[in-house]
């Protein structure tokens, strides 16, 4: 069987969960006999090998002429980029992990065109969400069920409109933004007042891309209810959850510390990117919260683009009196786990709706346990009391009590400990996908193929 796997972007350029869970993906593949190559949008349409696998980039057009071409059914210079992908590369399955004005229902279609399967991945939930993060103005988690005039006011409050505003604005009909875009309007403010027009299009486009797909792969069971909710067939949506990427070592789990040789202070890292999704401005301001108390926060940030710098400079400068608080290099993802052994806990304070995330199974994997924000993934991944706290999301005096109990309670923390389970490995996910994709390729219709808890 021969496969193509496509994520939103790819190594050598800076990566995500995403791209962490396909190029781990596409290794176990390979060792059960697959050939698989990888394409994904780049700066550059070329070829290259990376750690043993064939690369194919494809490159969206660096400028649009209509913001329509954002949300509607794909940019046609990707597309055709990536017909010519499919000449070379003759796959007997598609399998995307993105979608996107690259990887987009045109894409779909071009390999549907060649009557291939096509299975697809929910990974973030900016999948379905303008918002991109299933939260309903930064506050409340949204049930995801999409609606025009809902998820338009969402937006513009998102894009800086006061929520007032966004409430009246975001309530016009689609033909206000059809005349808008008709006398030429550009900018903000054309934006703005074609947003329920643009929204109406990103909608009829998602409902076609999802109907399109052969098959649908939600990593936790909060995305398979979301689905399901918005219409999408029960029998087409399967959970197959993450599995840890790396190995622990020679088949074993690494030493475990036990409570009577815990280290003084505390030992607390945070893995990930630095923005205010993640969450790391409460974790800090918890911190903050308890000057007195012995424990150490290292920071393993992944900066991503002047938001991102400019969030790490606000926190840096926030925790600058405090020595507690490293800001340090990100971490190569091989050396994750290993990292994670020499740690009390793991700190995951996501704000959004997690699918995973792939950190927690990393934890799991160096046999720590997790303070974990009590929604989404984390929530569906975390046994609160067993192998980790859950802790309410965006509340700092909670978060400031979790902490202040982990370190004053080492019989807490060295139960926690013991409740650590290996998670399940990638190789197991792959043995999973390996059906789903026979069954795929059998034409056996919608069912659901596997469901890993």
């Amino acid at each position: 069987m021969k496969l193509v796997e496509v994520p939103f972007h790819y190594y050598p350029d800076a990566v995500g969960g995403t791209e962490v869970y396909t190029a781990s993906l596409t290794r176990e593949l390979m060792r059960l006999g697959m050939e698989v190559e990888i394409a994904a949008p780049g700066a550059a349409e070329e070829q290259y090998v990376h750690d043993g696998v064939p690369v194919h980039r494809f490159t969206p057009r660096p400028q649009v002429d209509d913001l329509s071409e954002l949300y509607g059914i794909g940019d046609s210079v990707a597309a055709e980029q990536f017909r010519r992908i499919l000449d070379r590369t003759q796959p007997d399955l598609v399998h995307l992990h993105a979608m996107s004005p690259a990887v987009s229902l045109l894409v779909v279609r071009e390999i549907k065109r060649r009557d291939l399967p096509v299975v697809f991945t929910y990974h973030i939930p900016g999948i379905t969400c303008p918002r991109g993060t299933l939260l309903r103005y930064s506050r409340s988690v949204c049930d995801g069920v999409w609606g025009l005039h809902k998820c338009s006011r969402c937006a513009l409050e998102a894009h800086g409109l006061a929520k007032p505003l966004s409430q009246i604005v975001g309530s016009l009909p689609p033909a206000v933004g059809r005349a808008a875009r008709a006398l030429g309007g550009r900018g903000r403010a054309a934006t703005v007042l074609r947003m329920t027009e643009l929204q109406a299009l990103r909608q009829r486009t998602l409902t076609a891309f999802l109907a399109e797909v052969d098959h649908i792969v939600a990593v936790s069971q909060w995305v398979r209810e979301m689905l399901v909710r918005n219409g999408v067939p029960e029998t087409k949506v399967t959970v197959c959850r993450h599995g840890r990427t790396q190995a622990v070592g020679a088949g074993s789990r690494p030493p475990r510390r036990t409570g009577a040789h815990l280290p003084r202070p505390l030992r607390l890292a945070f893995i990930g990117r630095l923005n205010a999704a993640k969450g790391l401005h409460v974790l800090v301001e918890a911190l903050l919260q308890l000057p007195r108390l012995p424990v150490l926060l290292d920071i393993y940030g992944v900066v991503q683009g002047s938001a991102g710098e400019s969030y790490k400079g606000d926190l840096a400068r926030r925790a600058s009196g405090d020595s507690r608080i490293s800001f340090l290099p990100a971490l190569p993802q091989k050396e994750v786990v290993a990292c994670l052994a020499e740690y009390d806990a793991l700190a995951v304070p996501s704000q959004w709706m997690e699918t995973g995330p792939l950190v927690v199974y990393d934890a799991f994997a160096a046999a720590i346990p997790v303070i974990g924000a009590d929604r989404g993934g984390i929530a569906e991944l975390v046994e609160h009391e067993r192998d980790g706290l859950l802790v309410e999301t965006s509340n700092v005096a909670a978060w400031a009590a979790a902490i202040h109990r982990l370190a004053g309670d080492r019989e807490l923390l060295g139960r926690l400990r013991d409740g650590v389970r290996p998670p399940r490995t990638m190789a197991a996910v792959a043995t999973e996908m390996r059906m789903l994709y026979e069954r795929a390729l059998s034409g056996a219709g919608d069912r659901q193929l596997c469901a890993s808890s």
